[in-house]
C-alpha cells in the first residue's frame, strides 16, 4: 500500500475575466476513488476549494490566484507521503506548478512527483525539461495510471521503484539520454467499472453553501460525467491527444443512481454535466430523461460546457426540461462556413438554429460559445460570424459568449503555427496570453488579416451585437437580469459572471485594504 497526495492546484485567472467560478475538483475525486478501491491511502489537496475566496498575485501583474499559496500546499502534504501527483488541465496553469514541483521537492527529496492533464500529456518534453525535480508526465487518462505508480512507489528499494516505474504504461520519464516514453496506454473501455468519486476527501461543502459551480447557481451543485471523450476532431482542441477520439457514454441507470446517492448524501439540488460532448445519442439523452422523471427526485440539471445540436430536436429537448434541464449550451463557435470547414467543426448551422429555437420554445435558457480570431480566418469570415451572432439573439438564444482563440498545446492549430515558426517561445507571457480568451479587458491575435486591437473590437462589437438586438427583440430582459444579478437567483451565465466580478473585486479591495 503506498500513501499518495493528489493536488488540485490554485485557479489562474485576468484581473478583469467574467467566467471565475471555483468548481469542485472532479479529477482528482475520480482519482482518489481509484486509489481507495485498489488499497491505497490517499490525501486530496484542493488549492482551490481550501481558500475559495483568496487571492493573491500571480506570475504576471495582470494575473490573480485564487487559492491556496504554494508556501500552504507544502505545508499540507502529509510527511510520510510517498506519491505526489499534481493535475495540469490548463496550460496557463503551467509557471505556477513549475514553481509548486519545486517547493515540493525541496521539501520531500526523493518522493516522486507526476504530473498529469492536458498539459501534460500535450507537452509532456517541455514539462520535464522545465522542471528539473519532476518525476515523470502521466498520459490521458490517470485512474489505471495512478494506481500502478502507486504501486510502484510502494517498492521499498530506489533501484527497484525505478523499474517499476519505467514498467508503467501511459508515463513520459527522465531517461539516459532524454524523455523515455513507456508502452501506449489504452483508453479505459469499461467506463462504468471506473469506481465513484472520492468526494469525502475533498472541501466539497464551500462549493455546495457558496453557490460555485460550472454552470448557472441554481443551488446545492454537484458535478457530474456521463460520457468520456468526444468523436470529433476540432483544430482549436486538445481533447483528440488527451483522449482520442473515441466517445464512451455510462449507463444511464448509473448516472440517475449517482444523481440519487447525492441528492442523499449532500443534499444535492442542481447537477452540471463536465463532458466534452455530453450529447451525441438521442436514445441516450432520452432513456437518461425517462429514469430521472420516474425517481422524481425534484432536482435541476444542466449542459454548461457546450454541446452538438444533432439530437437535440423538439421531443428530445421537452423531455430535457420536464426531467429538471435548465440551462443548455450549445458550442457552434462560428457563424462562417468557410471557417468552420477550416476548424473542422461539422456543424450544419440551419439546424442549429432550428435546435436553438426549439430549446427557446422548451422553456431552455440557452447558451451560445463563439470563438474568433483562427489563424486563418479573414475580415470577411467575422462579419459573417457577426451576422450570426445577431440572428441567434433575436431567435431567443438568452446568452453568449465571445472568446479569442488561443494555440492550446495539443491542439493542431499549436501544432500548425509552431511548425510554421509563429509560436516560438513557450515562456511565461505566453501562458498568460492564453487566459485572454475569457478576460474581457484584452486579446491576443494569432489571425493572419487581424492584429490584437482589432480582434478585441470584434470581440466587443460580437458582444454589444448580440446583446443589444437581445434586449430590442426581448424588452423585458434587461431588467429581469438587472434584478437576478441584484438578489443573486441567477438563470444565465451571464448574470453569473458580472455577480461573480463584482463579488471578486469587492474580496480583492478588501484584501488590499486589510494588508
Amino acid at each position: 500500500m503506498a500513501i499518495a497526495t493528489l493536488i488540485r492546484p490554485p485557479s489562474l485567472v485576468g484581473r478583469y475575466a467574467l467566467t471565475l467560478n471555483g468548481t469542485p475538483p472532479l479529477s482528482c475525486a475520480y482519482l482518489a476513488g481509484s486509489l481507495t478501491a485498489a488499497g491505497h491511502e490517499v490525501q486530496v489537496i484542493d488549492a482551490v476549494g481550501e481558500a475559495l475566496h483568496a487571492m493573491h498575485p500571480g506570475y504576471r501583474a495582470d494575473i490573480l490566484i485564487n487559492g491556496l499559496t504554494v508556501a500552504q500546499i507544502v505545508e499540507r502534504i502529509r510527511p510520510d507521503c510517498q506519491l505526489v501527483g499534481i493535475s495540469c488541465l490548463f496550460s496557463h496553469e503551467w509557471p505556477l506548478i513549475r514553481d509548486l514541483i519545486a517547493a515540493i521537492a525541496v521539501r520531500f527529496p526523493g518522493v516522486p512527483i507526476v504530473l498529469g492533464g492536458e498539459h501534460a500529456t500535450a507537452v509532456p518534453e517541455l514539462c520535464l525539461d522545465e522542471s528539473p525535480l519532476l518525476t515523470a508526465c502521466a498520459l490521458g487518462e490517470g485512474e489505471e495510471t495512478i494506481v500502478e505508480l502507486a504501486e510502484a512507489c510502494a517498492v521499498p528499494d530506489a533501484e527497484g521503484r525505478a523499474r517499476a516505474l519505467a514498467a508503467v504504461a501511459g508515463l513520459v520519464l527522465r531517461g539516459p539520454h532524454g524523455p523515455l516514453r513507456t508502452a501506449p496506454r489504452a483508453r479505459i473501455r469499461d467506463i462504468d467499472a471506473i469506481p465513484a468519486p472520492r468526494w469525502d476527501l475533498t472541501p466539497i461543502e464551500p462549493y455546495l453553501d457558496g453557490g460555485f459551480s460550472f454552470g448557472v447557481d441554481r443551488g446545492r451543485t454537484m458535478p457530474l460525467l456521463a460520457t468520456r471523450g468526444c468523436p470529433y476532431s476540432c483544430t482549436f482542441c486538445s481533447s483528440p491527444k488527451m483522449w482520442t477520439t473515441r466517445y464512451t457514454t455510462r449507463s444511464p441507470a448509473l448516472v440517475v443512481d449517482e444523481i440519487e446517492d447525492f441528492v442523499r448524501r449532500y443534499r444535492a439540488e442542481n447537477f452540471d454535466f463536465y463532458d466534452l460532448t455530453a450529447i451525441i445519442e438521442r436514445d441516450w439523452i432520452l432513456e437518461f430523461c425517462r429514469l430521472l422523471d420516474a425517481r422524481q427526485l425534484h432536482i435541476t440539471w444542466q449542459l454548461p460546457s457546450g454541446t452538438r445540436s444533432e439530437a437535440l430536436d423538439e421531443e428530445t429537448l421537452r423531455a430535457m426540461y420536464r426531467s429538471g434541464c435548465r440551462n443548455v449550451s450549445y458550442a457552434p463557435e462560428s457563424g462562417s462556413p468557410r471557417t468552420l470547414h477550416a476548424i473542422k467543426k461539422k456543424v450544419k448551422l440551419d439546424r442549429l438554429e432550428a435546435s436553438m429555437r426549439a430549446a427557446v420554445r422548451a422553456g431552455l435558457n440557452v447558451k451560445a460559445n463563439i470563438l474568433i480570431g483562427f489563424p486563418d480566418e479573414s475580415i470577411a469570415d467575422l462579419r459573417e460570424t457577426l451576422r450570426f451572432v445577431v440572428r441567434m439573439a433575436r431567435l431567443g438564444v438568452h446568452d453568449a459568449s465571445v472568446w479569442t482563440f488561443s494555440p492550446y498545446p495539443g491542439s493542431e492549430l499549436f501544432d500548425g503555427l509552431r511548425a510554421a515558426g509563429k509560436l516560438l517561445h513557450l515562456d511565461d507571457d505566453y501562458y498568460a496570453a492564453l487566459l485572454s480568451y475569457s478576460d474581457v479587458s484584452g486579446a491576443t491575435s494569432y489571425a493572419t488579416a487581424l492584429d490584437s486591437k482589432q480582434l478585441q473590437r470584434y470581440r466587443l462589437a460580437g458582444l454589444l451585437l448580440f446583446y443589444g438586438a437581445s434586449y430590442l427583440t426581448h424588452p423585458a430582459r434587461p431588467l429581469r437580469s438587472l434584478y437576478n444579478i441584484a438578489t443573486r437567483r441567477y438563470e444565465s451565465r451571464m448574470e453569473m459572471s458580472f455577480g461573480n466580478l463584482v463579488r471578486r473585486l469587492t474580496t480583492a479591495r478588501a484584501q488590499v485594504e486589510a494588508a
